[in-house]
C-alpha cells in the first residue's frame, strides 16, 4: 500500500506560530503543500501567509463560499454579492466566485491560484448542485485565462447525507466546460478512524474517495486527528495494533495516510515537535487494509 503524503493545514494554527509553520513545512519537498481559506484565522489567514509564500514559493490551496463580515461587506460594496446573500455568509455565486478568487491572489500575493476549492457547498441556500454550477462555471473561465490550475470541492458531510456525489461533480464540471478535460481535480474531505464512512467505502474501493481516484483526482483528508480529539478515544491497544512503535496520534494519523485514494492528509501542526511527529509517522510503513478495517469496526462500527 502507498501512504499519502503530509500538508499543513491551517484551520487550527495560532497566528503566533504560522509563519514558521510554513517554514517547515517548505523544507521538505514531499511534503511542500498548505491549505488554507480566506475566512480562516478571523479572516486573516492568506495575508497572515503572504510574507512566508513570498520567500517558500510553494503550492498553496485556498477557498471560496464562506464570508467574513469585512469579506461580506468588500464584495456588497463591489457589487460582487447581494446584501441578502451577504448576511446568509456563504455564496458561490459566479459574480462572487470571480471576486474572491481575484481576493485570494491580493491576499496571498500570486498572480495565479494552484487549487481553489468550493468550500462545503452543502451549506449553501438551496440546492448545492445549482450552485455548484454557477461555481464551476466561474472557476473554468479563471482557469482558462490561466488565473489558476485546477479547483476541486472541499465538504465536511456532503457526501456522508447524499447531497454531493463524485458522479455529480465530474456532470457539473463537465457541463462547465464543455468536455470532460475539465480543471476539477481534487476534494476535500474528512478521513479518520471515527469520520469513517468514506474511509471504510474506500477499503472496498467503493464510495467518493475510490470514485475520485478513477477520475484521476487527488484526495485531501482534512481533520485526521478529528479536531485533535481522536487520541483520547483511541485506546493503547488500538494503537499497538496499528503501529506499536507510533504514539497514540501518530498512529491514527498513519491510518489516515494508508486510507487507499488518499493523496494528501492536512495537518494543523503549530509546533516543530508536532511537524516532526507527523513526518515520523508517515516515515512508516503504510497500514494494510485488513488491520485497518479490525481498528475501524471498533472506533466506528456503524
Amino acid at each position: 500500500m502507498t501512504k499519502a503524503a503530509l500538508g499543513l493545514g491551517t484551520y487550527r494554527i495560532r497566528p503566533s506560530a504560522l509563519n514558521d509553520a510554513v517554514a517547515r513545512a517548505a523544507t521538505d519537498p514531499a511534503t511542500a503543500w498548505i491549505d488554507t481559506a480566506p475566512n480562516y484565522l478571523n479572516g486573516q489567514a492568506q495575508s497572515l501567509l503572504a510574507p512566508t509564500l513570498a520567500r517558500h514559493p510553494i503550492p498553496v490551496s485556498t477557498k471560496i463560499g464562506f464570508l467574513t463580515t469585512q469579506t461580506a461587506g468588500d464584495a456588497v460594496d463591489d457589487g460582487a454579492i447581494a446584501a441578502g446573500d451577504a448576511e446568509r455568509g456563504h455564496c458561490l455565486s459566479l459574480p462572487y466566485v470571480h471576486w474572491q478568487c481575484s481576493r485570494n491572489r491580493t491576499e496571498l500575493g500570486r498572480d495565479r491560484l494552484d487549487l481553489v476549492f468550493a468550500h462545503n457547498p452543502e451549506r449553501t441556500d438551496g440546492d448545492p448542485h445549482d450552485a455548484l454550477r454557477h461555481a464551476f462555471t466561474a472557476l473554468e473561465a479563471e482557469a482558462e485565462a490561466g488565473a489558476l490550475t485546477a479547483y476541486g470541492v472541499a465538504t465536511w458531510g456532503g457526501f456522508d447525507t447524499g447531497a454531493l456525489s463524485v458522479p455529480a461533480l465530474h456532470q457539473l464540471a463537465t457541463e462547465a466546460a464543455g468536455t470532460e478535460q475539465h480543471h476539477l481535480r481534487a476534494v476535500q474531505l474528512p478521513v479518520s478512524l471515527v469520520t469513517a464512512t468514506a474511509f471504510a467505502q474506500a477499503l472496498d474501493g467503493e464510495g467518493p474517495i475510490a470514485q475520485a481516484t478513477e477520475h484521476g483526482w487527488q484526495v485531501y483528508a482534512s481533520a485526521p486527528l478529528f479536531g485533535g480529539e481522536l487520541p483520547a478515544l483511541a485506546t493503547r491497544e488500538l494503537t499497538a495494533l496499528l503501529s506499536p512503535e507510533l504514539t497514540t496520534a501518530q498512529a491514527c494519523l498513519l491510518a489516515a495516510a494508508s486510507c487507499p485514494g488518499v493523496t494528501r492528509i492536512l495537518v494543523s501542526a503549530s509546533t516543530p515537535a508536532h511537524w516532526a511527529a507527523a513526518q515520523e509517522a508517515l516515515r512508516t510503513p503504510a497500514i494494510p487494509a485488513a488491520t485497518l478495517r479490525k481498528v475501524l469496526n471498533v472506533l466506528a462500527p456503524d
